[in-house]
């Protein structure tokens, strides 16, 4: 069982890594004032924040936490599956509020009129 947390642990601490380097746009600057790109990449990131992360990822994990509970019941060690169960949940969480500020960033820039290309 100790294996199984030390596998889950460490999935989780490379989602949350990998939820660091997901969120950059890219966008086609052909004839773009870079300037004005950047003051406008700057209040998108900002309007971006206000998505929920702390909810989502509080959902996350304690919906991860119920999941490993159940392994746990199976197992035999229902403690250490709902914790392993709730960091897992809250890494994916942080990972979802990541994609979710990216997705609000790239549309902000879509609708000010950039070519976002991700």
């Amino acid at each position: 069982m100790k294996h199984g947390i030390t596998i889950c642990l460490a999935g989780a601490a490379v989602c949350a890594l990998a939820a660091g380097c997901a969120s950059k746009p890219i966008v086609d600057t052909y004839n773009t004032d870079m300037v004005q790109y950047e003051k406008d990449l700057a209040q998108c990131e900002q309007i971006a924040e206000q998505v929920a992360t702390g909810e989502i990822t509080a959902k996350s994990a304690a919906f991860g936490a119920g999941v490993g509970a159940a392994y746990g019941v199976i197992g035999g060690d229902i403690g250490a599956a709902a914790a392993t169960g709730a960091v897992s949940g809250g890494a994916g969480g942080l990972l979802k509020s990541d994609n979710e500020k990216a997705k609000v960033t790239k549309n902000c820039l879509r609708y000010r009129g950039y070519a976002v290309l991700n």
